[in-house]
């Protein structure tokens, strides 16, 4: 299966959030979980929107036979017995002090877990916007964009934070360079180059960087991303003979939309 068609991915993301995504679909999307940050922002934005929903239920206290029933089934009926049994006696002082030590154990091993967890994967007990912020970043990864190719699977993935003067790209999936047409001789052994450009809705087409063929890369912005993002609607990836051309000349790969997460 390619984990690179948008509507895949947002499927999967909601599935996991929602306890329905089991078996070895669940295992393998864990897996891509940690090292894909387009996941990552997926299961945010679904943990948010469902967290929402669930604070508008009102809390709902269970009645005791709940309890006892969910105990009855969990504790093993020997135990109940044995601790029935040993209730008096140096017997039973000895049997509570054995289940107390055992307790603080679990109880330790349980906190170093948690913690663990916690460091492994942030996004799981808080926001994305306050990992950012314990992260140092002013504020949580604003602006984002998903390129696609013409038939709608992920390639690109962009995020910038809302005053942050850097830009994140990421190959998300495999990327094949088309034939370039024949430069003119000044740029002969130019090296094809996948050129990131900024598209406003009311203006022409600017550079934001360049895309690498796999992994990702940080370049810097000339201003915050607020200010250079702030109209821009669409995102499009070209093949150019330049990392800087003035205007799109060359083939349009990859597009997509520019959003605003706030």
């Amino acid at each position: 299966m390619r984990y690179t068609h948008p509507a895949l991915l947002d499927h999967l993301a909601s599935a996991y959030v929602l306890g329905t995504l089991g078996g070895g679909a669940r295992r393998r999307f864990v897996r891509l979980l940690r090292d894909r940050s387009d996941l990552q922002l997926l299961v945010a934005q679904w943990e948010a929107r469902l967290g929402l929903l669930a604070s508008s239920v009102p809390m709902q206290q269970p009645p005791p036979r709940v309890w006892a029933a969910i105990e009855a089934r969990t504790r093993p009926r020997d135990l109940n017995v044995k601790e029935a049994a040993l209730q008096g006696g140096w017997m039973g002082a000895l049997w509570r002090r054995h289940g107390v030590l055992q307790g603080l154990a679990g109880l330790v091993l349980g906190v170093a877990a948690t913690v663990a967890l916690v460091a492994a994967v942030p996004t799981w007990f808080v926001s994305s916007d306050q990992v950012a912020l314990r992260a140092g970043d002013k504020l949580p990864q604003a602006y984002v964009g998903l390129l696609t190719d013409a038939a709608g699977n992920g390639k690109v993935l962009v995020s910038s934070l809302r005053h942050g003067r850097t830009l994140t790209v990421k190959a998300i999936g495999p990327i094949t360079l088309p034939a370039m047409p024949a430069a003119p001789a000044t740029m002969a052994g130019a090296a094809p180059q996948l050129v990131l450009w900024a598209v406003p809705a009311d203006g022409a087409p600017f550079v934001l960087g360049t895309v690498p063929m796999t992994g990702s890369a940080v370049s810097a912005l000339p201003d915050t991303s607020e200010k250079l993002l702030l109209k821009v609607s669409k995102l499009m990836v070209t093949l150019e003979t330049s990392a800087t051309p003035p205007v799109p000349s060359g083939t349009v790969l990859f597009t997509g939309n520019c959003a605003k997460l706030w």
